[in-house]
C-alpha cells in the first residue's frame, strides 16, 4: 500500500483544548499528553527511515518511504499547532515537549542506525494499534469536539495507511534473522515501557495544571477509557503481543477496510479549509 501525503489543516479551537473530549477534562489531557510526543517523535521516525532510503533496491518501497516522510511531516506540523494551543492555555506543553526532543536527540547520538529503526518500528506498531482502536471503536472519541476528533481521525487513518513502511525497510535492511528479531522485540518492550511512563507523568502534569480537572466523575471516566471492558488498553493488548511472533508483519492485522473512508474524509476537510479561507 502506497501512502499519500495529504496537506490538511485543522481549525481546532484553542479555547477547547482543556475540555474537547466527550468524556471530560481528564481524558482530554490524556490525549493532549499523547500529542506532546508527536512533533519530535515524527522527526525521529523520519530520521531513522531516511537513513536507509537510498540503500533500498525496491523503487516502490523507496516511494513508500518518501510518502511516509511526507505524512509524518504533516502530522508533526498539525500537532505542533495543537501543542501551541495547550501552551497558550497555560499548560506546561513547551517544557514537556522539550524533554521529548532532548531524549530523542540523545538517542540519535548514542544508538546505532539499526536500533534507531528498531525503536521506530516498535513505536509505529504502538501508534498503529492505537489508531486501529480509535477507528474501529468510535465510542472512544464520541461526543468530542468535531475539529479535534477530525485531527485525531486523520492521524489514525494515515498511521494505518503507512503502518508497514518502516517495518518493511527494517526487514529489507536490518534483516529477519535471530539478531534482527531480538532487536525489534526488545525495542518494543523498552519503547513501550518508557513511552507509557512518560505519558503517565505528562498526563499528571497536565491535569495538575488545569484547576478544573478535579471532578471525580471525570476520573472514573478516565479509568473506564483505559481499563474498562471496552477500554483502550484492553483493545490493544492482543495486537501488542502479536508483535513478538517471529513471522509477524503489520498487515497481518488486515484493517485496510477502515481506509475506505479516507478519500471522502479528506474531501470534507479540504472543503472546510476552503470555507475557512
Amino acid at each position: 500500500m502506497l501512502p499519500i501525503r495529504r496537506d490538511l489543516h485543522f481549525s481546532i479551537d484553542p479555547a477547547r483544548v482543556c475540555d474537547w473530549h466527550g468524556r471530560g477534562r481528564i481524558v482530554t489531557h490524556f490525549m493532549n499528553a499523547l500529542s506532546l510526543f508527536f512533533p519530535d517523535g515524527e522527526r525521529f521516525f523520519i530520521h531513522s527511515v531516511r537513513y536507509y532510503r537510498e540503500r533500498l533496491a525496491d523503487p516502490e518501497l523507496r516511494d513508500a518511504v518518501t510518502a511516509f516522510i511526507g505524512q509524518e511531516a504533516m502530522h508533526g506540523r498539525e500537532h505542533t499547532a495543537y501543542n501551541g494551543a495547550m501552551a497558550a492555555a497555560g499548560l506546561p506543553a513547551e517544557p514537556l515537549q522539550r524533554r521529548v526532543a532532548a531524549l530523542l536527540e540523545q538517542l540519535k547520538v548514542i544508538l546505532p542506525a539499526p536500533t534507531q529503526l528498531g525503536i521506530t518500528i516498535a513505536l509505529e506498531h504502538l501508534t498503529a494499534i492505537m489508531a486501529n482502536a480509535l477507528l474501529a471503536h468510535p465510542d472512544l472519541i464520541e461526543g468530542s469536539d468535531p475539529n479535534y476528533s477530525a485531527l485525531w481521525r486523520w492521524h489514525a487513518l494515515e498511521e494505518t495507511e503507512h503502518k508497514a513502511v518502516a517495518f518493511d525497510v527494517y526487514e529489507r535492511t536490518v534483516g529477519t534473522g535471530a539478531t534482527a528479531y531480538a532487536v525489534r522485540a526488545s525495542s518494543l518492550v523498552v519503547a513501550s515501557t518508557i513511552f507509557a511512563a512518560l505519558v503517565f507523568a505528562y498526563h499528571l502534569r497536565l491535569v495538575a495544571a488545569d484547576p478544573k480537572a478535579r471532578k471525580v466523575r471525570d476520573g472514573l471516566r478516565m479509568v473506564g477509557f483505559l481499563y474498562g471492558r471496552k477500554g483502550l488498553l484492553r483493545r490493544i493488548a492482543g495486537p501488542w503481543l502479536d508483535y513478538f511472533r517471529p513471522g509477524f508483519h503489520p498487515w497481518q492485522h488486515d484493517n485496510r477496510a477502515l481506509l475506505d473512508e479516507i478519500d471522502a474524509f479528506t474531501a470534507r476537510i479540504e472543503r472546510e479549509m476552503l470555507t475557512a479561507a
